[in-house]
């Protein structure tokens, strides 16, 4: 099943941000930093996170990052990005709305095989939404 959730984009502070979240909301709370996934390009990057889940009561999925440093401050492109994701089994279906998206709009990241394993990309549409789309291996 293809599921779309928000997803947090933070100037340095997710891990916070996604704390602060986790006492407002409980459930479970996951992180990895850019050092964890082997994408710490920047070393100031290291320890920031990469990728954040809160995974709350009645099915509430709340995800966010911090920018690495290469991208920027998340204000310019704005603080929110939306994220599809789903399993091999959704595959066509996750790379059809990917190339919609793409289609009119620009490449951050180019949909391939990510250090963990998933099919992952990011691009941005003609309105200025920024999309991650993963595919679970």
């Amino acid at each position: 099943m293809v599921t779309l959730n928000p997803y947090l984009n933070f100037p340095g502070n997710a891990k916070e941000a996604m704390e602060f979240y986790h006492s407002v909301f409980g459930g479970e709370l996951t992180t990895s930093t850019f050092a964890e996934g082997g994408q710490a390009d920047d070393p100031a990057d290291a320890d920031k996170i990469m990728h954040g889940q809160l995974e709350a009561p009645g099915g509430l999925v709340l995800m966010g990052a911090d920018s690495p440093s290469a991208m920027g401050d998340p204000g310019t492109g704005g603080p929110i990005s939306i994220s599809l994701s789903g399993g091999a089994d959704d595959d066509a279906t996750l790379r059809g709305y990917w190339e919609t998206l793409l289609a009119s709009g620009s490449q951050i990241v180019p949909l391939e095989v990510a250090p963990w394993g998933d099919a992952f990309g990011m691009c941005t549409d003609r309105y200025g939404v920024t999309w991650l789309v993963n595919i679970a291996a």
